[in-house]
């Protein structure tokens, strides 16, 4: 069985730029994500003999771009947070022997739509036969279902659900490439235009380009390497439905019941460690399903949690520290920007670093509800 701390991130990058790219195709923004984080630790592609995706990039076309050849490849792919899943897999792998240096790469066009491809629900899917008729498109319409529910059932305003993309601006003001980082107010979100209800353009996520890149390798190889290891303490994965109608309850994600859970107990560790939180916020729910299902809140407590200012700078809990999907960026699959914030948290580099942080919860969904994937870090190797 994998050990605690027995794998470890050795480096990590975003691309060069964040935002609008339409100079560079999708694949070349896995590239330069994956030669930044190279760089970072000092390898060539001729140490790597690992590689995940997801994609529509497949992993032999990033083997072959980068001149790499593999032992071990993983193109899971299941929305958001398949970077989680990677993770998870290549920990695994790395334990096995089936790999010893797995590179981990994300690049996405999400913007300038740069060689990228649509991903409509086919006619003759689940999705296609049982949702998309009734007139659903996309997250920003799908999403609400469950979302209403929730806020019928606990009392959740919309002033709640501004509140989320308030302090999380808060973090990306601290953030020189937020792509938003002027402050907003409860008002400035409410009075902003709306999009599927009860989203408003303020609580739904960014559309950007750009990618990011991790690599991993046995925790007794990290003095080899030039920069601060982040151990890998516990993992976790689950899925559930790819139609977000035909979630068991729609006041909580069962995947997200699973991994994190799976994650924390892997880890050792309790709720009370954790120094610093990454939860995936394609819209402003999110972050209260994250923090209920993971167990840091009871059921419906996490509004309240957030608003009484735990989860803002300075609060007991810092939480989407770069301003998250809602203010950082977001390139339709966010999860390995989560991460490298997790990263630079647990090395201490973070632009709004977390003081004394040593234990880093990540937490991702993929599609709606439908997958979920958990990593807790920790600069210290247990």
């Amino acid at each position: 069985m994998l050990g605690r701390g027995e794998i470890a991130i050795v480096g990590a990058a975003e691309t060069t730029q964040l935002g609008a790219i339409p100079g560079m195709s999708q694949i070349m923004l896995h590239a330069d994500a994956a030669l930044n984080a190279m760089a970072d630790c000092g390898l060539k592609p001729k140490d790597i003999d690992g590689v995940a995706c997801v994609g529509p990039m497949m992993p032999q076309q990033i083997a072959h771009y980068l001149g790499i050849t593999p032992k071990w490849v993983d193109g899971t792919g299941v929305g958001g947070c398949s970077f989680m899943l990677h993770v998870r897999h290549a920990a695994a792998a790395i334990h096995a022997g089936y790999a010893n240096t797995i590179l981990i790469t994300h690049g996405e066009s999400g913007k300038s739509r740069i060689n990228a491809t649509p991903r409509p629900a086919e006619p003759e899917s689940l999705n296609g036969q049982f949702e998309m008729p009734f007139g659903p498109f996309g997250p920003p319409t799908l999403f609400p279902i469950p979302v209403l529910r929730y806020m019928k059932t606990h009392g959740v305003t919309h002033e709640d659900l501004a509140t989320v993309a308030v302090v999380q601006r808060e973090w990306a003001a601290k953030n020189p490439r937020a792509m938003f980082r002027d402050p907003i107010t409860v008002d400035d979100v409410l009075s902003s235009r709306m999009i599927a209800y009860p989203f408003r353009i303020l609580q739904c996520c960014l559309v950007t380009d750009g990618g990011g890149a991790l690599i991993l390798t046995r925790s007794d190889r990290a003095k080899d390497f030039p920069t601060k290891p982040v151990y890998i303490l516990g993992t976790g994965e689950s899925v559930e439905t790819t139609m977000v109608s035909q979630m068991e309850d729609f006041n909580y994600s069962r995947a997200f019941r699973v991994a994190g859970p799976t994650a924390i107990e892997a880890a050792g560790i309790d709720r009370k460690d954790v120094d610093h939180m990454m939860i995936y916020d394609a819209f402003a729910h999110l972050p209260l399903y994250g923090l209920e299902d993971l167990g840091f809140c009871k059921p419906g407590e996490a509004a309240g949690f957030i608003r009484e200012g735990n989860t803002r700078p300075g609060g007991k809990l810092p939480l989407n520290t770069t301003g998250g999907g809602l203010s950082y960026t977001h390139t339709g699959m966010y999860g390995m920007f989560a991460l490298q914030e997790s990263v630079r948290q647990m090395r201490g580099t973070a632009p709004a670093q977390v003081p004394g942080a040593k234990v880093s919860v990540c937490h991702g969904v993929g599609g709606m509800f439908s997958a979920s994937g958990t990593i807790v870090f920790s600069n210290e190797r247990p």
